[in-house]
């Protein structure tokens, strides 16, 4: 059975990004679209690179981060090195975010404090006006 292309039309469509998103990553060497001409066509391995470029950026992985993640497929051991170096840097990726998330909450909390301590004096304020 043929292997089903697609357009570069079709993989934005189903992917939700842009013609020049596709461009970008195939300069990078993350994606490697067949060409027939001016024409690129991408192929069932391209689709699930693309799927994990999106996911890592999503997940704040960098694109070399991902490009090694991303090289590391073909070693021949069933995906197991890439499935560990994956886990680690997705586990250190995690920590980042739950310090940044309990930092905006810290800073959250120091803005709603200073918004009560601000309203009761704007209140105060008017209070004494109108007295």
């Amino acid at each position: 059975m043929a292997e089903t292309l697609m357009t570069i039309r079709q993989m934005c469509d189903e992917f939700e990004v842009t013609p020049r998103t596709l461009r970008f990553y195939e300069a990078k060497e993350l994606l490697f679209p067949k060409r027939e001409g001016q024409k690129r066509l991408f192929t069932r391995r391209d689709r699930a690179r693309l799927k994990l470029i999106l996911r890592g950026k999503r997940f704040g992985f960098s694109l070399e981060e991902i490009r090694q993640l991303l090289d590391l497929y073909d070693l021949g051991d069933g995906q197991m090195t890439q499935l560990a170096r994956s886990y680690e840097i997705g586990r250190q990726r995690l920590a980042g975010m739950v310090a940044q998330r309990d930092e905006l909450n810290a800073a959250i909390a120091d803005l709603e404090e200073q918004l009560r301590w601000g309203e009761k004096m704007l209140a105060q304020m008017q209070q004494r006006k109108a007295g």
